[in-house]
């Protein structure tokens, strides 16, 4: 049993695979910068010089390496979930949660992050807010048919969102 965290890029999803672990006492991973070690790059670089295939199918194969896994809480890259066989092994892998935020709070959370430039590069010729809210309306449809539980990071503290997530959790695992 893993727990997968998905959503769009800055809702949170590296910060609580980081808390969540410490409480579970698993590991955790954040698959893009595992993307990076295996390219040897930024993913901005992947971007630029190897094209979004590319990056799209080095992530394949280590959302299917890292979901073969036990006891790993798993943050994805925000288009991890768009590829089928990405949404199928995540959802054989464990429990897998939707972190939301709202376009204008993705936004700000991207503008006020340092590494955003070199880590996130642009999706579409609009950039910005408009990317943001064009993205989120393509993927949500597809993060809400993957996700078991939507969890909104709105004006909540890391830790706040982290305890509703294990209590969700573990109350699950006692069910089972």
């Amino acid at each position: 049993m893993n727990l997968i965290l998905i959503g769009y890029r800055a809702t949170g999803k590296t910060t609580l695979a980081r808390l969540l672990a410490q409480r579970l006492k698993w590991s955790w991973i954040d698959l893009d910068e595992e993307i990076e070690k295996a390219a040897g790059k930024p993913i901005a670089r992947i971007f630029a010089e190897d094209g979004e295939p590319a990056f799209r199918e080095l992530e394949a194969q280590l959302v299917c390496a890292w979901c073969g896994r036990e006891a790993v809480v798993i943050a994805t890259g925000g288009g991890a979930p768009l590829r089928e066989d990405n949404r199928q092994a995540m959802k054989a892998a464990g429990k897998v949660i939707w972190l939301t935020a709202t376009p204008q709070t993705i936004h700000a959370r991207m503008a006020g992050d340092a590494t955003t430039a070199m880590r996130r590069p642009a999706l579409t010729s609009a950039g910005g807010l408009a990317e943001i809210v064009r993205l989120l309306a393509q993927r949500e449809p597809i993060y809400r048919q993957t996700a078991d539980r939507v969890v909104d990071t709105e004006n909540r503290t890391p830790q706040q969102l982290a305890e509703e997530i294990l209590q969700w959790f573990l109350a699950g695992e006692e069910r089972n």
